[in-house]
């Protein structure tokens, strides 16, 4: 199992893509198109939103899972996009029947209910429509990929959905009716096309993991946005933590064997939330310029600052965190200087326990360590014997305050520039 350990953005999608050739099975099981896995190969960068990465591996099955709530635009122009790439999908490609869908009222109710705030009321969203198609799902309302098998089934549940959306369109948002007749022949369409990919995945799965079959469990955002672990209520609507993964696929618990944290070598955040170790200064806009840190999935700007430990070590608990893949080191290449926040002050009082109430983490100050920078690059490192002394300082430091092993670096975005420690 894969999951980030952060805000989200600490390119998973490279780790995965890297691994996906020791694995028969990639499977996403939770987020929808609002994460964005960045992939560099062949002097090519794609950017999957739904699509497992493993896809560009071609002994390898992906599986888009229960969890994961789908726009089925968004799934259509990622199959055209890997299969303009010389990526067969057929075959390859397994969706989830009880997978939820993300419908036009989601993504115009997200719009909505974000616009209608203000200042540090907003949360951030994408505005994909992921937070109401999950509204929707435990709402017990939803609409599912196996809804679209059955054309009386599907008209029935989109005439009751948007009875009760046109109501808040009409009454409350002073907007138009979503026109009812129209969607139903659009998703009609869609299911001629997403037909030959569904399947029952949680079967599927258990009965390839019965056959020896090895699966890669792949989260989307990070454990500090999960809807119940991490800085509510600036978080994401799913569970991107360890545990997600099992309700978010039909894989139990007793299956799984190890769990990589992928970790930046800063940090990083979109959208809104308390964030310590931010830095609003000419050092922030170093690590955003230099780390091309820009949403994947929305363009928007990254804010940046140190590595926090106090949150890591909350975040690697609470998904058992077996080993950590550290990404982007190679950021930090030519800063003399590299902090590191140990500790947080609050009221006075040194703490180390991450909060994640956001009216307490949002009064809190960091505790930095200070470490030698290596002002070099280790892009053509083999090993961890040929990276810069003071760059194996850094990640020895890490292990160690961590007490979780560092076991992959990544010291470029390319596939090759990739460490094993």
């Amino acid at each position: 199992m894969l999951v980030g350990t952060q805000f989200g953005d600490e390119g998973k999608g490279k780790l995965v893509d890297y691994l996906s050739d020791k694995y028969d099975i990639v499977v996403r099981y939770q987020g929808g198109a609002n994460a964005g896995h960045t992939i560099c190969f062949d002097n090519k960068t794609v950017v999957l939103h739904l699509i497992p990465s493993g896809i560009f591996n071609k002994d390898c099955v992906c599986v888009i899972g229960n969890g994961v709530v789908i726009d089925p635009n968004a799934l259509l122009e990622e199959i055209q996009k890997v299969e303009e790439l010389g990526y067969d999908v057929r075959g390859r490609l397994f969706i989830s029947h009880n997978a939820h869908l993300i419908m036009p009222y989601h993504k115009l109710l997200d719009s909505l209910s974000e616009s209608s705030l203000s200042g540090e009321q907003k949360i951030g969203t994408t505005g994909r429509g992921i937070g109401p198609s999950y509204e929707d799902k435990f709402a017990r309302c939803g609409i599912r990929v196996v809804d679209l098998l059955n054309q009386k089934v599907l008209e029935e549940k989109l005439r009751d959905n948007i009875a009760v959306k046109n109501k808040l369109f009409r009454n409350i948002y002073d907007k138009e009716e979503v026109d009812v007749d129209a969607m139903v022949r659009e998703y009609s369409e869609f299911d001629k096309i997403i037909d030959p990919f569904v399947t029952n995945t949680q079967l599927y799965l258990n009965r390839q993991i019965k056959a020896g079959k090895t699966v890669l469990l792949e989260g989307a955002q990070g454990c500090l946005l999960d809807v119940d672990h991490g800085t509510y209520p600036y978080v994401t609507s799913s569970n991107p933590t360890s545990g997600g993964a099992c309700t978010g696929s039909g894989v139990a618990p007793n299956h799984i064997g190890k769990v990589i944290g992928v970790c930046k070598a800063y940090t990083t955040r979109v959208g809104n939330g308390a964030f310590p170790t931010e830095l609003e200064d000419e050092v922030g806009e170093a690590l955003g310029r230099i780390g091309h840190e820009y949403g994947a999935t929305t363009g928007r700007k990254r804010r940046c600052g140190w590595i926090d430990l106090v949150a890591l070590r909350y975040s690697l608990t609470i998904s058992g965190v077996t080993e950590l893949a550290l990404t982007k080191l190679d950021v930090l290449d030519t800063f003399e200087e590299i902090k590191v926040c140990t500790a947080y002050l609050l009221d006075g009082k040194e703490i180390h326990d991450f909060p994640t109430e956001h009216q307490t983490l949002s009064r809190v100050t960091p505790v930095y360590l200070t470490l030698k920078g290596w002002m070099a690059s280790n892009a053509n490192a083999k090993s961890f014997a040929q990276m810069h002394e003071n760059a194996r300082n850094y990640v020895t430091f890490l292990e160690e305050a961590l007490d979780v092993p560092v076991t992959f670096i990544s010291v470029g975005p390319g596939r090759d520039e990739t460490v094993f420690k």
